[in-house]
């Protein structure tokens, strides 16, 4: 059975809630990382999307892949600007990034279903 990203998404949330509802001042502390790390500074949101992408590719984490490309995709990533991070992070990481950076192109496919085409950038 192959895994849905929506589904994974879907499902971590839910039980994000129940943290946010048991350790709330752990999850205000972590959204607040979060809103400080992503903010548009030298670097766009969109290349800091891209990191934590490839953090998350690398982590083999697939709640930050479904996650991160949603993300990516609000954003307008292009296929080509996605491409290229998950290049550089099998480079770095060998064949289980590799394997990984496939299936943060599943989560974008499965994704951005219905979403309009980005531009190559």
């Amino acid at each position: 059975m192959s895994k849905s990203f929506g589904t994974i998404t879907h499902d971590v949330s839910k039980a994000l809630a129940t943290l946010r509802q048991d350790i709330p001042e752990t999850i205000q502390g972590f959204n607040a990382l979060a809103k400080a790390s992503l903010s548009p500074g030298v670097l766009s949101a969109l290349d800091k999307e891209l990191i934590a992408l490839a953090i998350g590719v690398s982590s083999r984490c697939d709640a930050c892949i479904g996650f991160h490309v949603k993300a990516l995709i609000r954003l307008g990533v292009s296929r080509a600007q996605l491409m290229e991070t998950l290049a550089v992070c099998t480079y770095m990481g060998g064949g289980p990034a590799l394997m990984y950076a496939a299936e943060a192109v599943r989560a974008y496919e499965e994704l951005s279903v219905g979403k309009p085409a980005t531009a190559s950038a």
